[in-house]
């Protein structure tokens, strides 16, 4: 009987230590596993750079919102940051480079310059190439490929062309940081950015054959046919009539060139730069080229046959502009659309007008509203009493198609501005208590 007690003992001695070894092994893996779930602890290379001196690269990273993406990375290998000198963000960077960086729709170029820098694996300074024959390539975190070298005579060591005045500057199991002289720029984010910021394609040259309007009449000028020798000179029916002041808006000219095409996008380009090189309007030509796609619709619009006359607001009535009435989407295409008059009109055309109706409206783009324009002070104003604008600078471009009209505010129409109003106003009133 003692004998049976005996086994039975061993037995679930053996069961329990069985089990032990059991739940031991899968601690082990639950705490493994919860190393390579990417929980950062505060050794970690990540936490050294944000209290590092690198705080321009630091302040960027959080903007950027890279922080849970590189806490995974970490919990899964080794990296290697290469951090640029706070003087290499702060002064030696370009400031429309920078601005370009830090604009919200242009995040995704740089979170890819940002991970640019970062290595998933650990180069420590002994592992670096001694001269510039033995050149080694890495893949960093946005998949392109940075190069190593270095000099055998000097010692420096170089990522690119940037040179590395730090390295291993901070050191932690999970990583390593190197200071380097100057930022690394990817070619795709270089490419990015001339293709948003450039206007290089635009030129400032007027397009061949543009047709010329006589500003008495507001008709094209024809040349004059050619005269024997001795006849008498021969003179335009309009010359001889001595008309009044035009009250209609000048005629589109007919389909020009040897094959009956007018290049609509070079027609834009040429009233956008246009209004970059007379100074004031740089806004608008920002928005027309960078923000929207408006300059391609217009262009579109002129090839087909059609008239346009732009009231440009200047620089300084767009600064005017809330961040309310921007943020909506479409809110810049609207605004433009309604400062867009389907009509070939000049500063002489719309003063005439408005001399002799009092009150003249246009069709806009943004149908069905309608501008209203008006005689005041010598010159014509549009828009209501609240949100009115004066004609500021007149004909900045006139090329028989496009007309561009500078014009010193920005216009809404008469519904929008009553629900802004209202908006804004708002009483509150509370029922007496009885």
């Amino acid at each position: 009987m003692a004998f049976m007690f005996f086994n039975s003992l061993l037995l679930l001695l053996l069961l329990l230590q069985i089990s032990c070894s059991r739940f031991s092994l899968a601690l082990q893996e639950n705490s493994s596993a919860t190393v390579r779930s990417g929980q950062i602890n505060s050794n970690s290379v990540l936490v050294a750079l944000l209290d590092s001196h690198y705080t321009e690269l630091a302040e960027l990273v959080e903007k950027a919102l890279l922080l849970q993406t590189l806490e995974e990375t970490v919990g899964k290998h080794n990296i290697t940051i290469f951090a640029p000198k706070n003087e290499a963000l702060e002064r030696d960077l370009d400031p429309e480079f920078k601005r370009f960086l830090l604009e919200p729709g242009n995040l995704k170029s740089l979170q890819t310059l940002l991970l640019y820098h970062i290595v998933p694996a650990r180069i420590d300074r002994h592992s670096w190439p001694k001269s510039t024959s033995a050149l080694t390539h890495h893949f960093t975190l946005s998949n392109e490929r940075v190069e190593l070298s270095g000099d055998d005579s000097s010692g420096e060591k170089f990522i690119g062309s940037a040179k590395v005045i730090s390295p291993n500057a901070v050191d932690r199991p999970d990583g390593v940081i190197h200071g380097i002289e100057q930022l690394l720029i990817p070619r795709s984010v270089q490419q990015d950015f001339n293709n948003r910021r450039s206007l290089r394609s635009i030129s400032a040259v007027k397009p061949e054959g543009a047709p010329e309007v006589d500003p008495r009449t507001h008709r094209l000028k024809k040349p004059a046919p050619p005269v024997k020798p001795g006849a008498p000179p021969v003179l335009p029916i309009y010359d001889a009539m001595a008309p009044g002041p035009s009250l209609a808006p000048a005629p589109a000219p007919g389909p020009g060139g040897p094959h009956h095409h007018f290049n609509g996008m070079r027609q834009v380009k040429d009233f956008i730069q246009t209004l970059i090189q007379y100074g004031g309007y740089n806004e608008m030509a920002d928005i027309l080229v960078n923000l929207t796609s408006l300059a391609t619709e217009m262009g579109r619009l002129v090839s087909e046959g059609y008239v346009l006359t732009v009231l440009a607001p200047n620089d300084e009535a767009m600064a005017k502009l809330t961040t309310d009435q921007l943020s909506e989407p479409g809110a810049p295409e609207q605004i433009i659309y309604y400062h867009i008059i389907p009509e070939y009109q000049t500063e002489e055309s719309m003063y005439n007008a408005v001399r002799r109706f009092g009150k003249v409206s246009y069709d806009t783009l943004r149908l069905p509203h309608k501008v209203l324009a008006q005689e005041a002070d010598g010159s014509v104003r549009f828009g209501h009493s609240d949100g009115s604008a004066y004609l500021f600078d007149p004909d900045i471009y006139t090329d028989g198609r496009i007309s561009v009209q500078g014009i010193d505010g920005v216009l809404f129409p008469a519904e929008e501005k009553a629900k802004e109003e209202k908006k804004t106003i708002k009483v509150a009133t509370v029922k007496p208590r009885r």
